[in-house]
């Protein structure tokens, strides 16, 4: 384990069509000494295959973000864990923005920034971004990091099927508020686009509400699905 190196850890599942992209981009942090660690949750396309060359280990695991991301936790060699879905994109310079972060507190995330071009995207993310900030609940397509003395402590993610990210910043947050770092991550915007963004912000909002209220997240996750 070497101090102040990233484990950069993804979990995948039939993402064949845009992995090759989001790992090319991560190898300048590979050639810094920084890993990438893919855990793939039993994808039936060429994910596995395509991801090989371009990362330091590729683990199969049980279908399920947190214990895919648990898996890769277990595996990892370095002492700072970043956790980054397949569909977003890291900003330049992102190992020194956390390296720097976690100075100054435990754990972090990104500001996130949408793909798409629609105005209304805009707005939906200065909205994110704000709400995580203040409350310190943090979603995972925000690149959460965190140090591997903490999460080892709080056990890593809960092993729930959904809301896992939230699940386990609940658990961050008795330990320190998270590092906001400003500089946004860009991720996918598709599921807005494709299903309305209107649609989308009730949906996440009554998803969110759930959870808080107490619903199951296997029930919470069908209503997502």
């Amino acid at each position: 384990m070497k101090n102040g190196f990233l484990s950069i850890i993804i979990p995948t599942l039939n993402e064949q069509t845009i992995i090759v992209e989001i790992l090319q981009e991560l190898q300048s942090l590979r050639e810094a000494g920084h890993e990438v660690i893919v855990v793939d949750g039993g994808s039936t396309d060429n994910t596995r295959t395509l991801a090989a060359p371009l990362v330091d280990s590729v683990l199969l695991s049980k279908t399920g973000r947190a214990q895919q991301m648990n898996l890769g936790a277990r595996f990892a060699r370095h002492d700072i864990f970043l956790f980054l879905h397949a569909d977003t994109h890291l900003p330049a310079q992102a190992d020194a923005l956390i390296i720097k972060g976690l100075s100054k507190r435990k754990w972090g995330r990104f500001n996130v920034r949408l793909s798409g071009r629609a105005l209304l995207l805009r707005v939906i993310e200065r909205l994110m971004n704000l709400r995580s900030c203040l409350t310190g609940i943090v979603t995972g397509n925000q690149a959460i990091f965190v140090q591997r003395s903490l999460y080892r402590q709080i056990k890593g993610f809960p092993d729930i099927p959904f809301m896992e990210a939230i699940a386990l910043t609940h658990q961050l947050k008795r330990f320190s508020r998270p590092f906001c770092i400003r500089t946004p991550v860009i991720t996918s915007s598709r599921r807005w686009e494709q299903e309305g963004i209107l649609w989308t912000i009730l949906l996440m909002w009554g998803l969110r509400l759930g959870y808080a209220l107490g619903v199951e997240p296997e029930t919470l996750k069908k209503f997502y699905e």
